[in-house]
């Protein structure tokens, strides 16, 4: 059995405060932890959750998946309830997805206090399920709710809730910490006297840690070098309460520092990106400090440092920074990152590898742009304009010049708001005038700026505004601060495409992204 790579960032990872993806931005973060390499994509929970349902309905023929498996997760039959008869299991099934992960109590004082069961009907529920689900082809993960509480409170039950679930045919029992108490020595004695007392291998067992006391990763780390293959984690270790483990943490030091094969060749070097545009999806500042991929994550200080740096990186840098698609900077200047814009350019389609020329400019100009609050992250449309706006033979076609915009917001007395927006454009030679109105300055704007394209470019009535998502720039405060503007634009074939905007006033920020994402659009409708 190979290493698992297990992510619940779509599931566990959407409970922490302030995150809330819609079916569109789940869709996108599946794509972004496939091409990472994981091998399991826990995409939610069907029937549960109407938008999870909408997901998993939408993946089938959206997502087209090269390493991941996508699994829809769930409980076991409620008691009493036989298990046909369980709507919520029924609900997994509805998914279609080739695995499915169940929780189940693992911890006797959950399954009497909260279950208000008895320990043999728990057990019963987990038989059930799994036979049902496997019998139906489905693969099968069991995540033991509260395992390591729950053994060292009543390591008899505990273990019979293990030995239950694999003899059913679960093919990972996952042991969970999901008070997150637990220390890397308390995680590594707990799975061997597991293993002896069950005779169970622990390449057929999984974990699964919360961060409560910090050590998420560390306990994570622990259990592989015990045996276990499966492992669980969510980007930036997103979840509620502190979080879950760090899956991009976990999967580096597991590579890096114990040599293990965890993902495909390749992979790795897509850390960064993969991190960063799952943040602005997710519309949380990435962390600076966060280990492998934050940007000070390599950053080192003048002095003894940058003299020794000069010898060789390697004395003041734990790994090469490349290795996770990363760049070292010494004091606030940046080096290196040309290779990660030559990749990702190849990756829309534009080879900057024989052009140093062009990539250094495209590398000055993105850093540029970066020190003044710019993410190309999560906006790849934008980030393929700015490429081809420096290749002559690729170079977009702007569809208008803009000569003024407007915009008014009126508060009336009976409390209505009212907002209109002109705009004076030239397109295809002809000054264009369009006034309309909207439910906010933005909404007029991209309503106004449409009204003037729309007999030039009838297209446009294909594009709709499916998202947008303003943040304050860490570090600017108040109501001068300079705001990032995200817009996902989508059309009638199901394509969707993200532009940023960076300014002060965040009108401005958002025609930046509005135009953009219009000019991309059309763009694109021409090829």
């Amino acid at each position: 059995m190979t290493y698992q790579v297990y992510d619940t960032t779509l599931r566990d990872g959407a409970q922490r405060e302030g995150i809330s993806y819609s079916v569109v931005d789940k869709l996108a973060v599946a794509r972004l932890l496939d091409e990472f390499g994981v091998g399991f994509i826990e995409g939610g929970w069907p029937g549960a959750v109407p938008k999870d349902t909408e997901f998993f309905r939408r993946a089938r023929t959206e997502l087209d998946l090269r390493h991941a498996v996508l699994v829809a997760f769930g409980a076991t039959r409620k008691a009493g309830v036989a298990v046909e008869a369980d709507p919520q299991v029924r609900g997994l099934l509805d998914a279609e997805t080739p695995a499915v992960a169940l929780v189940a109590k693992s911890d006797l004082r959950h399954v009497e206090r909260a279950l208000r069961t008895t320990a043999k009907e728990n057990l019963a529920m987990i038989h059930d399920t799994v036979t049902h689900l496997v019998a139906r082809g489905r693969r099968v993960f069991v995540d033991g709710e509260h395992f390591f509480d729950g053994y060292r409170h009543d390591p008899a039950y505990a273990s019979a809730v293990v030995e239950t679930a694999l003899a059913a045919g679960a093919e990972v029992m996952v042991l969970c910490d999901t008070n997150g108490g637990m220390l890397p020595s308390q995680v590594t004695r707990a799975i061997a006297e597991l293993t002896e007392r069950t005779g169970i291998g622990p390449e057929r067992l999984g974990i699964h840690c919360q961060n409560d006391t910090a050590c998420a990763v560390a306990n994570t780390v622990a259990a592989v070098e015990a045996g276990v293959r499966h492992f669980q984690g969510t980007a930036n270790g997103y979840g509620e309460r502190p979080g879950n483990a760090d899956l991009f943490a976990v999967v580096a030091n597991l590579q890096l520092k114990l040599g293990l094969p965890v993902l495909p060749d390749g992979c790795l070097e897509q850390m960064v990106r993969v991190s960063h545009a799952i943040a602005e999806i997710a519309n949380i500042a990435p962390d600076t400090h966060q280990a492998y991929v934050g940007a000070a994550a390599f950053a080192h200080k003048a002095g003894l440092h940058a003299s020794a740096i000069k010898v060789d990186p390697l004395l003041y840098n734990h790994v090469d920074p490349a290795v996770v698609g990363n760049d070292m900077r010494i004091l606030v200047t940046e080096m290196a990152g040309r290779a990660s814009i030559e990749l990702k350019s190849r990756e829309l389609g534009l080879d900057l590898a024989g052009q140093p020329e062009t990539l250094s400019r495209v590398t000055r100009r993105v850093k540029e742009l970066e020190a003044g609050g710019w993410s190309f992250e999560a906006a790849d449309a934008s980030f393929e304009l700015l490429v081809r706006s420096e290749l002559p033979d690729r170079a977009p076609v702007r569809p208008f010049a803009l000569e003024s915009y407007r915009v008014i917001v009126e508060h009336r007395e009976d409390g209505a708001v009212v907002s209109e927006a002109t705009v004076k454009i030239r397109v295809r030679g002809e000054r264009v005038i369009a006034t309309a109105e909207g439910n906010g300055p933005v909404n007029a704007l991209d309503e106004a700026l449409r009204t003037g394209l729309a007999r030039h470019y009838p297209e446009l009535r294909n594009f709709e505004l499916a998202d947008y998502k303003v943040r304050i720039l860490e570090g600017s405060h108040g109501t001068g601060a300079v705001t990032r503007v995200l817009v996902e634009t989508a059309d009638q074939a199901g394509r969707d495409w993200v532009t940023v905007g960076v300014h002060p006033n965040v009108v401005e920020a958002s025609w930046h992204a509005l135009v953009d994402a219009l000019t991309y659009g059309l763009d694109r409708a021409h090829v």
